[in-house]
Parts: structure tokens; sequence; C-alpha cells
């Protein structure tokens, strides 16, 4: 007996405590986030930094003299492509959540016929190779002289958000209680209005998140935005960006500049709306 209470207590002692796997584990989680973000400190920190410091032997880890340069000329240059970013994702959203809202409701809520093969046939159109849709979309807008438009950009965009953003919101959707449509329709409203009033209020993270996902596949989008515009200066940041570091190759200091700018409206919108998404998708998951 007191052999095997002696063996108990060495397994007991070599075995680490709860509080020590959770130290390991968030020592573990800090590095490889550190790992992830260090490109984007990097280019941070390379955005502040003169050409002399940029091609030094010897890393500046913090940029305490640093310059502005790079900011100014990157605003007087890609100003005009950044408004264009922000028309044709803001666009893309308000497309995207006009259409796959009532239709996400419609198959969640209304039992529409086939809805099962209109679930299948969102998934399938997500495996469509883009570079397949552009040559359709460069046809059709050079057709309807929507080229160098963000008409043209905004369609596309809300080509890959629809489905997305119809797939979430059904998700959700088909958790929320019958008995609430039951109950407006009771009280005489119409089903636009339940859904306005009553259905649309209780999904709000879910339509916060489709609405993001959607503002982000626009803004980052780069097939698209490079096969739509023959101009200069109707094309978005990311073709922007594209043809400024193919013209400032040795100014590395405002190409990295370009790159801080384009991420900081992105950025701030994950900030602001990150609660909403957690919620968004974790209800989604788990209400499916």
């Amino acid at each position: 007996m007191s052999t095997v209470t002696r063996t108990a207590g060495i397994q007991s002692r070599r075995r680490p405590s709860k509080r020590s796997r959770r130290a390991l584990g968030t020592v573990a989680g800090v590095v490889i986030v550190a790992i992830m973000l260090f490109p984007l400190y990097w280019m941070l920190d390379a955005s502040f930094l003169n050409a002399t410091q940029l091609v030094s032997q010897t890393p500046t880890w913090f940029p305490l003299h640093g310059t502005l340069a790079g900011y100014r000329a990157v605003l007087s240059s890609q100003g005009g492509h950044l408004l264009v970013s922000l028309i044709v994702s803001l666009g893309t959203v308000a497309v995207t959540l006009l259409i796959s809202a009532p239709a996400a409701y419609g198959m969640a809520k209304l039992r529409v016929p086939g809805r099962r093969l209109l679930l299948f046939s969102l998934l399938v159109a997500q495996m469509i190779p883009g570079i397949v849709m552009a040559n359709s979309f460069y046809i059709a807008a050079n057709d309807l002289g929507l080229l160098n438009s963000p008409i043209a950009l905004i369609l596309a965009d809300s080509t890959l958000a629809v489905p997305f953003a119809t797939l979430i919101l059904h998700s959700f959707l088909r958790g929320v209680p019958d008995e609430l449509g039951e109950a407006a329709a009771i009280d005489g409203a119409s089903r636009l209005r339940t859904f306005v009033s009553v259905i649309l209020p209780v999904a709000r993270n879910a339509v916060i998140t489709a609405g993001l996902f959607s503002f982000l596949f626009a803004w980052a989008d780069f097939l698209f935005a490079v096969t739509l515009t023959t101009q200069d200066n109707h094309a978005p940041i990311t073709v922007g960006i594209y043809r400024y570091i193919g013209a400032n190759l040795v100014d590395w200091n405002s190409v990295m500049a370009t790159g801080v700018i384009a991420s900081i409206p992105a950025a701030l919108l994950l900030i602001i709306a990150q609660r909403y998404v957690a919620a968004g998708i974790g209800s989604a998951a788990t209400k499916d």
C-alpha cells in the first residue's frame, strides 16, 4: 500500500499542474500571435524609416527619429484610390445585405420550394474560380459601358459576398423562434413589416457580421479591380498599391506607408465590430 501511495505521489509531482499547463498555453499563444503579427509590425516600422535606415545592416526596431515623408507622398498620390475603394466597399455592403437578408429569411422561415437546392447552389457558386468570373465580368462591363465604373466593381464583388452572407444569415435565422413572426402576424404585421421590425433587430449580430465580411471582400479585392479598371484614376487601393510599387521599387518607405494606410479602415472596422462578429459567428454555428 505504501509503495502504491509513493508511486502515485511521484507521478503527481511529475505531472504539470493545471496552472502550469495554462501558463504554457498562454506563452505558446503569445509566441504564435507575435510571429503572425511581426510582418505587420515591420511594415509599420519601415514606413517611418528613411532610405538610409532601410538599407542599414543593423535593423531599426523603434523608429525614434523616423520620417513622415512616405505618408505625405502616399496621401498625395493614393487618396483617390482610397476614396474609390471606400465607395465600392460600402456599395457592396448595401447590395449584399439588400439581397442576402431577404433571401436568407425566405429560405429559413417561409419554406420556399427548392430551398435546399438554392443553398447548395450558393455553396457551388463560391467554388467557381475568380478568373473565370473576371473574364465574364469584363465582357459584360465592356458591352454595357461600365468599365472604369464603381458600379461594375460593386456588382462583381457582390457576387462573392452575397452567397457567403446568405449562408451566414440563413444559419442564424433558422434558430430564431417562429413564435416571433406568428406574434407579429397576430398583431396585423405584414411579412415585410415582420422582417424589418422584428427579424432584423433580432439578427443584428449576424447582419453586422455579413456586412463586415462583405466590406472586407470588396476592400481586399484585386482580381476584379485590375480586370475592370483600365484607367488609373478609377482604380481602387489594391490596384493603386500594385501600380505604385511597380513605379517605386526603390522607395520602400512610401511603399510600406501605402500598405499601412490601406490596412487602417479594415483594422478599425474589425476592432469596432469584433464583439458583434464573434457573437454572430458563434450564434450561426450553434443554431444551425
